[in-house]
């Protein structure tokens, strides 16, 4: 999987959700559509695991936690930037959405868990804010942030 082909999925994406609130109504389309049971599922995280396999995702550690920033937000993510993290475990930094924050739950070890929440989408909506949290094993979570948007306290 190259660089290029997962920003063409994200991409596709974002397409979808340009402009729509971020809210429970999100939440639940995400889940509808392009849920874990997904085609849309599947390929984006089978582009995760080879881009932390390739090297290009996640390349970076810190607290035991492995992450890094894959886009800056540009136009054709429609403004979201694009991070991807590796947890274990854990629970990570405390930070806040200025305007929100869609997360792609991977887990990588069977019920293994973010915030709660199983393999799936989960949205916060603007000036949320927590710990991230992985609990029952391994996942990988991808985050879409509107204008790249983060405030780590």
């Amino acid at each position: 999987m190259s660089k290029q082909t997962f920003h063409a999925l994200v991409a596709d994406l974002t397409t979808q959700i340009a402009g729509r609130p971020l809210d429970d109504e999100l939440d639940r389309w995400l889940n509808a559509v392009h849920g874990a049971d997904s085609d849309t599922f599947e390929r984006l995280k089978s582009a995760c695991v080879d881009g932390v396999a390739e090297g290009w995702l996640c390349d970076r550690e810190g607290g035991g936690i492995r992450y890094g920033r894959v886009f800056k937000p540009e136009e054709a993510l429609h403004g979201f930037s694009v991070d991807v993290v590796d947890m274990q475990d854990l629970a990570g930094p405390h930070h806040a959405h200025p305007n929100g924050e869609i997360d792609l739950i991977m887990p990588l070890t069977e019920g293994a868990s973010f915030d709660g929440r199983p393999a799936g989408w989960c949205v916060y909506g603007p000036g949320t804010a927590h710990h991230p949290t992985v609990t029952e094993g391994r996942a990988l979570v991808l985050y879409l942030l509107p204008a790249g948007q983060i405030k780590f306290s």
